[in-house]
């Protein structure tokens, strides 16, 4: 019997979740994002790679749509856009669908296009998810604390911009102002 209670006491000390997580950290307040490796593991490659090398500290969520997503990880201040790696395959066919507070890749039309700007869904956004011959947008994680954080993005108005031609931009900057890998 002491050998089951033992057994028992061990499995309930394991870790639930050996998931990997990133602290973002906003000039709104931070959130957590927990990655799913293993139904995404190239676009979860592809992302950590920009937090690793710091590269979106200083980049602003600079799409904004109340009750679709808030976008980002592409532009600075200025608008000035970001060096990228070379773009990656789409793993949009994962089965993660895009839902309220997850994290997926943003791109062009074309579906193997995503670098480095990411976008959170602020609602279900089932027309991003491929269906029959579309290709949707990879999800790779969900937001998993500070979710309020998001939300309040889309409380800020947002702009257009006549030099760009972009719109939604918020007119308070989002500023991304550390990434990092937690444990």
């Amino acid at each position: 019997m002491s050998r089951f209670l033992l057994a028992l006491c061990l499995l309930v000390a394991l870790p639930v979740s050996a998931a990997t997580k990133v602290l973002v950290t906003t000039n709104l307040g931070p959130f957590t994002i927990e990655l799913n490796e293993a139904k995404a593991p190239i676009t979860t490659k592809n992302f950590l790679r920009y937090v690793d090398d710091g590269s979106y500290v200083g980049t602003i969520f600079h799409r904004v749509i109340p009750g679709f997503m808030a976008q980002g990880g592409g532009f600075d201040q200025a608008l000035k856009q970001r060096p990228s790696y070379p773009p990656i395959k789409n793993e949009a066919d994962n089965g993660l669908p895009n839902n309220i507070a997850t994290i997926a890749m943003a791109r062009t039309q074309n579906p193997n296009s995503a670098t480095r700007q990411f976008y959170i869904n602020l609602a279900n956004n089932d027309f991003l998810n491929t269906q029959g011959n579309r290709t949707g947008y990879a999800v790779f994680g969900k937001v998993i604390k500070g979710f309020p954080v998001v939300q309040k993005m889309a409380t800020i108005p947002t702009t257009k911009d006549p030099r760009t031609g972009m719109s939604d931009i918020p007119q308070q900057p989002i500023i991304i102002e550390a990434m990092k890998v937690i444990k």
